[in-house]
């Protein structure tokens, strides 16, 4: 493992103060109480800081919070004795803090953070938010939206080997070292290496670290679960770039580049997963040039729009992001370059791939800015388990049923005989929650879908209702059943 920044002898030493000081998530949540822990969610840290005051903060607990979350300035005496035998001193020596004129101030950030199944702790750079100004060129991200988001997205079986392309500080393979026998973390950079090592002998774990451009220092290798949160801002290739966020490609460059390199990465039966941008190009369907990178893996693949933003809104985010304000020079630059390659927009989105085997793989491009569940991971690998079930199975012989979550929602505009519907929508109310408008016929079948009677069966019944011709019905009708078993909407019973 690349050298951590603490010695064999800290580690412990710090993990003991912040178990003893309970500075975990429960812990601050229920120190600061409801409103100010919503404020720190939201980066609104004078209000966190009002809250230590009202309630007492010269204890450990509340020296931690006010060090670190929020940024804020501490008594020697309370830092000392917050760190407990670790000490003052040993958060000075480690860069952990640093001395200011009326007490100390966190150098970088430690955070407690996790979910429903346990907690950790993470250090990284304090963000821009905490320091006002541009962050450095390697900056060392913590805990972000996107970080957050490809955790809750990933997939979790239990397997012997994972990769975590571009690991940065290692959230991701903290969550991968729940169910992973063996973690491999790669990066570009050095020092986001050493953070990465000190977070997982922080929580006790133990990664391969690999230095170098993403996939290049496990090249020959494969892995069960392949997971990147890369730099993958979109712009001009640039040379002064920060590392956290630009990969060095113009524009989608490294996106289309990793999924490439997806199926050299995995195992048999293994997934890989990536949050990625992509360019939204005038005259060129986004999804056509986002299926074009899948339909090359050959694998099961389904690509997930969350978010898209137009070119001045993205520059001003990522400007934001690393505090580069008032930096004209560079907005002009940045926007110019999508004016000159058309761009119109940018989209946001999750990419996922199974190597299933199959001859015939499934790719699927879709939007999804709908409200969706916020842990989305069961439902992708539940997406691919009935990818294969549809390709696999015989639909006219299967039983099915319409799944617990389904809604039929109707529009309907006063007509001479009443209320005429002009619309009516097959919704799931979990998972990723699709809808798809649909007719009659199909109201029908999917309202008959209680696991009594066979899809062939169904059909009859329904072509002589609608007089329909059965085999011009069933050709309709198989392909469409197998799009709603595909979303979840029908499930086999």
């Amino acid at each position: 493992m690349t050298n951590p920044l603490l010695t064999a002898d800290q580690i412990p030493e710090l993990r003991a103060a912040l178990r003893d000081a309970n500075f975990t998530p429960t812990g601050v949540a229920d120190r600061l109480g409801e409103t100010a822990s919503g404020a720190l969610g939201r980066g609104e840290f004078l209000a966190v800081r009002h809250s230590l005051r009202e309630r007492g903060g010269d204890d450990p607990l509340g020296t931690l919070i006010a060090l670190f979350p929020t940024g804020g300035t501490v008594s020697e005496k309370a830092a000392d004795l917050a760190f407990g035998t670790f000490g003052l001193a040993g958060a000075i020596s480690t860069g952990l803090v640093e001395k200011v004129d009326d007490g100390v101030r966190a150098a970088l950030d430690l955070s407690p953070y996790g979910d429903d199944d346990g907690d950790w702790w993470v250090l990284s750079d304090l963000g821009s938010d905490v320091r006002p100004g541009p962050v450095r060129a390697d900056h060392v991200l913590g805990i972000g939206g996107a970080s957050v988001t490809l955790a809750q997205s990933t997939v979790r079986p239990r397997v012997s080997s994972a990769l975590d392309l571009g690991t940065g500080c290692g959230v991701q393979a903290l969550h991968l070292s729940r169910h992973v026998e063996a973690v491999t973390v790669t990066d570009l950079s050095e020092r986001a290496l050493r953070f990465a090592a000190t977070n997982a002998l922080l929580n006790g774990f133990s990664w391969e670290s690999l230095a170098g451009d993403m996939a290049s220092p496990v090249a020959g290798r494969t892995f069960d679960l392949v997971v990147s949160n890369p730099p993958f801002v979109v712009g001009p290739a640039r040379r002064d770039r920060m590392v956290y966020r630009d990969s060095g490609r113009a524009g989608d460059g490294i996106c289309s580049e990793l999924v490439s390199a997806l199926p050299g990465l995995l195992n048999p039966g293994g997934y890989g997963q990536l949050l990625a941008n992509w360019l939204h190009v005038e005259g060129e369907p986004w999804e056509e040039r986002v299926g074009g990178w899948l339909e090359a893996t050959r694998l099961d693949a389904h690509a997930v729009q969350r978010e898209a933003l137009d070119p001045a809104g993205y520059v001003a985010l990522w400007l934001r992001d690393a505090g580069e304000l008032n930096t004209a020079r560079r907005t002009d630059e940045w926007l110019e370059w999508f004016t000159e390659n058309r761009i119109d927009a940018v989209g946001f989105g999750l990419i996922s791939v199974h190597a299933s085997g199959s001859a015939s793989p499934v790719v699927r491009v879709e939007e999804a800015m709908q409200e969706h569940d916020t842990v989305i991971g069961p439902e992708v690998a539940a997406w691919f388990d009935r990818v294969s079930f549809v390709r696999g199975a015989d639909l006219l012989g299967t039983r099915f049923v319409a799944a617990p979550s389904l809604r039929l929602r109707q529009t309907a505009s006063p007509g001479s005989d009443g209320w005429e519907v002009d619309k009516q929508i097959l919704a799931l109310e979990s998972g990723w929650r699709w809808a798809q408008e649909v007719d009659p016929v199909t109201v029908a079948l999917v309202g008959g879908c209680d696991g009594s009677v066979t899809l062939a069966d169904q059909l009859s019944v329904l072509a002589v209702a609608y007089d329909a011709e059965p085999v011009a019905l069933a050709t309709v009708a198989i392909p469409l059943v197998g799009r709603l078993v595909e979303r979840g909407m029908l499930l086999p019973a």
